[in-house]
C-alpha cells in the first residue's frame, strides 16, 4: 500500500520517515519529495508498506501525530494526476 504524509518537518530526511512507520511493519520504500533545483524537501513524502493491515494500522496512529513538532497528515496515497497540457 501506498501512503501519503503530509506537513513534515524539513529536516525530515527518508531514513526518518521509514523509521517512523517501522514500528508497524515492514517498510519496502520511504521517499521525501525534494524540490528539483534547490534539492530541499517539500514537506510531504511516501511510504510502500506490503501489508495491508500493518499499514492501515500505521496510518491510524500515525494520523495526527506530532512529529518534530508538526502535525502529520497520514492517508493512501491517490494515484498523480497527469496534468501536463
Amino acid at each position: 500500500m501506498n501512503i501519503y504524509v503530509g506537513n513534515l518537518d524539513y529536516s525530515v530526511d527518508e531514513t526518518d520517515l521509514e523509521g517512523f512507520f517501522e514500528e508497524y511493519g515492514t517498510v519496502s520504500s520511504a521517499k521525501v519529495i525534494t524540490d528539483k533545483f534547490s534539492g530541499k524537501s517539500k514537506g510531504f513524502g511516501f511510504v510502500e508498506m506490503e501489508n495491508q493491515d500493518e499499514a492501515q494500522k500505521a496510518m491510524k496512529e500515525l494520523n495526527g501525530a506530532s512529529v518534530e513538532n508538526r502535525e502529520i497528515v497520514v492517508n493512501e496515497a491517490r494515484p498523480k494526476k497527469d496534468n501536463r497540457r
